[in-house]
């Protein structure tokens, strides 16, 4: 048997959750620590039993499982300390916990899956099952940016389906796993070039590149915290998993996919630039940083080379960053009851970890070293310059210096500066700040030092993308 079979374990956590239990969010704790066991089992091992008809354990799926598992405890973890002390809030219902382990189960099967129906599906589901945890009651703005984000779910994965279609004409079944997918011969057929298209335009949807990222500003903002983490943390990472499939069918990367990877990369880059300059609001700051990084892996990812693996660096990076951000200024939201980056200061004497996460995961946004979405930039960077790219090369500085400007200007006061409103102050336990603090582990892990079985493992999926 297949073992990537084992991802749909968590399913049997449904039958422990029911109405009234004051244990659900524990639940899927429980079920989130069963998918990390198998993940860490199936990347430690670095065993292949080769892809079935539905499911596959190869490199990237070893890699993102790792990665999308262990960022989703460090979130449920968040929310079950959250739900601990307050029994009341939604995190303890059956409907959150059942959402809670169809979303966990759909983003698995989505990155072990090598059934191009199977892994449309299985996003699917992740989408659904999202779009009811954002909508939080009595909060009209949660409920229109639900709306939002399902509407835009269900266009992009809409124009992904019409991708795999036009991918599948006139070549039968055999079109419709990846692994067949990955072994065909390169061809300049019409119908691939707009199959390739659609799916670039369709999962850059997902992934929240321009034109189509309107959704996830308003999105990261109106949803509680621990579901907008686990949007840009885990989903995300899903969703890139399929892009990546995609372009590891010959020819995907040096026709019209790659160019357009390239210049929605370079627009939202540019758009996020633009909004972080602009916005006041330190949850959707971070959500436009959000756009950035889907750019900055857009543009990665079209160039191939040595920037597919600075891609894979900056991806992982990145999931653990988004995680440690959006978890901290929960906190501070929960604290000063405002996201409004003018009305929060003194955070480090005020709530010193959550002041001190703040900073470093802000270091780590901003592509410092010694986090690994430094060398990931340096990288993609270096393989701009090697292709002569050299006007992408210069927007994709010019934007990295703005972005970094306008981060600093308003987030470095919140940490050090005075506080503007009278906030209650208490001394705050280290508890609820562990997930963040293995988060903040892996993260430095990655710009320090890989085990040699982990860089192996990143190694191995860069040679897939077409790296070197």
């Amino acid at each position: 048997m297949n073992p990537a079979w084992w991802v749909l374990a968590p399913l049997v956590a449904l039958v422990a959750i029911g109405p009234g239990r004051r244990r659900n969010a524990l639940v899927l704790v429980a079920a989130a620590v069963i998918e990390v066991a198998v993940a860490t089992t199936l990347a430690v091992g670095g065993v292949d039993p080769g892809a079935d008809h539905l499911f596959t354990t190869d490199a990237t799926a070893r890699l993102f499982l790792l990665v999308i598992d262990w960022a989703f405890v460090g979130v449920v973890v968040y929310a079950w300390n959250r739900a601990r002390l307050d029994p009341t809030r939604p995190e303890n219902s059956a409907r959150r916990g059942y959402l809670g382990v169809l979303f966990l189960v759909g983003i698995n099967l989505t990155v072990v899956a090598n059934h191009v129906v199977l892994a449309w599906i299985a996003l699917e589901v992740t989408s659904l099952a999202a779009a009811q945890q954002i909508a939080q009651a009595n909060l009209a703005g949660s409920i229109g940016a639900s709306w939002r984000y399902l509407v835009f779910s269900i266009v992009g994965l809409g124009l992904a389906a019409l991708g795999f279609w036009c991918l599948a004409r006139g070549a039968g079944h055999e079109a419709l796993r990846f692994d067949h997918l990955a072994a065909s011969p390169a061809s300049n057929d019409p119908w691939r070039e707009l199959g390739f298209a659609l799916l670039v335009l369709g999962l850059g949807t997902k992934l929240g590149l321009a034109p189509m990222y309107a959704w996830l500003p308003e999105t990261y903002d109106e949803a509680p915290a621990a579901v907008t983490a686990m949007l840009a943390a885990v989903q995300f990472n899903g969703t890139l998993v399929l892009l990546i499939r995609v372009l590891q069918i010959p020819g995907a990367r040096t026709g019209i996919a790659g160019d357009a990877l390239l210049v929605l990369g370079l627009a939202s880059m540019a758009v996020s630039a633009g909004s972080i300059l602009a916005t006041r609001n330190i949850k959707r700051l971070v959500a436009y940083a959000s756009i950035n990084h889907a750019g900055v892996i857009a543009i990665g990812l079209g160039l191939g080379g040595d920037a597919a693996y600075g891609v894979l660096l900056y991806a992982v990076s990145n999931a653990f960053i988004k995680a440690i951000l959006f978890l901290s200024i929960g906190h501070i939201e929960q604290h000063y009851r405002t996201k409004h980056m003018r009305e929060v200061g003194g955070l480090i004497k005020d709530l010193p970890y959550t002041g001190l996460f703040l900073m470093v995961g802000t270091f780590a946004l901003l592509g410092f070293p010694p986090f690994g979405s430094f060398l990931g930039e340096l990288l993609i960077l270096s393989e701009l310059a090697a292709s002569e790219q050299m006007l992408v090369f210069t927007g994709f500085a010019a934007v990295l210096a703005t972005t970094f400007v306008a981060t600093g200007r308003s987030v470095f006061p919140m940490i050090w500066g005075e506080s503007r409103i009278k906030a209650t102050w208490g001394r705050q336990p280290l508890l609820p700040h562990l997930p963040k603090l293995l988060l903040l582990v892996a993260l430095v892990m990655l710009g320090l030092y890989l085990p040699p079985s982990f860089n192996a493992l990143f190694r191995e999926v860069a040679l897939a993308m077409g790296g070197r």
